[in-house]
């Protein structure tokens, strides 16, 4: 998706175990005709939990007939995009020539890498009064590999791995969690994974990883004694042991990973660890040097501030 900065999202009231170190309540941008956003990252108090820098939940949304999502051609560098659907579709078309629809439960990741621009629009089927929810998140690279090459892979539901017990369900969509594996190719140690609790269960937060985030999607959750309800992020301190209990049927994302080597300079659709690589690719943007997306005749200007 296409992102300007807006104010920080609001800090919750923290009064839980010492392991939890932030929580986030979603800053909520409505987006028009009754589309709206919450963003949880970046924050002020928190850029990134692990390399993940930016995270945006959208829905649920009714569309009226012949309405859906129209984002128009963009640009992305130095970052990788992470497309996860509850309901709904979404047509990915980039420049280099992919066109996949996105359907619940399947993975989408889009590199950019040195430069990728792309569009997402609802498919035909989809204008019809339906519905969205889903969630869209930014991955950013090492500071060794923020130049590669561009790349898009997609796994469909049926192949990314389910652990299923009494009372939970947890796909796993990247990297490793529950005993299992996601088959999706990373250039860094990160994992996301939707975990589906009913209530009164239980689920453990691998302490593995250096750091780790629930975003608590719908629901309500109960750690070490205190109670949070979604739309949340709760952000963890490395290290400690972590149980989340259901306090009504909620659905989460788990997600995390090792910390890059520093922060990142973020502006519209660009993350970069310089900021003169920032600058190049505004003017690339301004002056058409990104290759164009197959099929589409649009595009989102370049902001002027």
């Amino acid at each position: 998706m296409s992102w300007l900065p807006t104010e920080d999202p609001i800090l919750g009231d923290r009064k839980s175990c010492d392991a939890l170190e932030l929580v986030v309540i979603p800053r909520v941008r409505d987006l028009g005709d009754g589309f709206s956003v919450r963003r949880a990252l970046p924050h002020g108090k928190r850029q990134m939990v692990g390399p993940f820098i930016f995270f945006d939940h959208f829905g649920p949304v009714q569309f009226i007939a012949g309405k859906g999502m129209d984002v128009r051609p963009h640009p992305h560098i130095g970052l990788a995009t992470v497309t996860y659907l509850f309901d709904g579709r979404i047509t990915h078309r980039d420049s280099n020539g992919n066109v996949q629809d996105i359907a619940p439960g399947a993975m989408n990741l889009m590199t950019a890498g040195r430069g990728i621009a792309h569009s997402e629009r609802s498919p035909e089927a989809e204008r019809h009064g339906g519905q969205m929810l889903g969630l869209q998140s930014w991955i950013a690279l090492p500071a060794d590999r923020e130049e590669i090459a561009p790349s898009f892979q997609h796994y469909d539901a049926a192949s990314l791995p389910i652990v299923q017990d009494k009372g939970i369900r947890a796909r796993v969509i990247a990297g490793s969690a529950f005993g299992a594996s996601a088959p999706v190719e990373r250039v860094s140690d990160w994992f996301y994974v939707e975990v589906a609790l009913e209530a009164g269960m239980s689920a453990p937060l691998d302490a593995d990883h250096e750091e780790r985030a629930i975003y608590v999607v719908d629901g309500e959750v109960e750690i070490a004694g205190e109670r949070f309800e979604g739309p949340r992020l709760l952000v963890f301190r490395p290290g400690d042991r972590i149980t989340v209990r259901a306090v009504q049927t909620t659905r989460m994302m788990f997600l995390g990973g090792t910390a890059l080597e520093g922060p990142r300079h973020i502006w519209w659709n660009f993350v970069s660890s310089s900021k003169e690589r920032i600058e190049q690719a505004k003017e690339d943007w301004k002056t058409g040097r990104f290759a164009h997306v197959p099929d589409e005749s649009e595009f989102i200007p370049l902001p002027e501030s």
